[in-house]
């Protein structure tokens, strides 16, 4: 049960660090001028993806793990709704994120703007994955498998 508690512990951490970025960094930053929300985009990104991704990959294979030492269904469907966050970015956020990052600060703008506004709401998206992956962990570790 230690391997499903550090799977949640780091489903729960990826999630509150992306409703942190979708509901109070990104917002904050939407009211900055068009160039100060491209430079503060940039460095927060990057960041925040280092940290994001590790939690993702951490937490699929404690996921994975508990899973095998109890076979709990739960475990290995939060790990991989947990680990989806990988291609949904590669898919539908890295071609935003190239976009913003082609854009010099000097030509910051209405696309600039736009395309953060839809960064955002493509995170919130990663936001609700994590979500239920946490949701579905919480449940597998307070629910005993045999208990219906």
């Amino acid at each position: 049960m230690t391997l499903g508690i550090l799977a949640l512990t780091a489903a729960a951490l990826f999630t509150g660090a992306a409703f942190y970025i979708s509901f109070a960094e990104h917002p904050a930053r939407s009211g900055l001028d068009d160039r100060a929300q491209l430079q503060q985009w940039g460095p927060a990104y990057a960041r925040g993806a280092q940290m994001q991704a590790s939690l993702a990959v951490i937490g699929f294979l404690l996921g994975l793990a508990a899973w095998w030492q109890t076979p709990d269904e739960l475990w290995i469907v939060g790990a991989i709704v947990l680990v989806a966050n990988w291609p949904y970015t590669m898919l539908m956020i890295m071609p935003v994120n190239r976009e913003l990052k082609a854009i010099p600060l000097d030509d910051a703008g209405e696309e600039s703007n736009a395309l953060l506004q839809r960064w955002g709401r493509l995170h919130a998206r990663r936001t609700m994955l994590g979500a239920v992956a946490t949701l579905l962990m919480f449940w597998a570790a307070v629910v005993p498998m045999h208990a219906a």
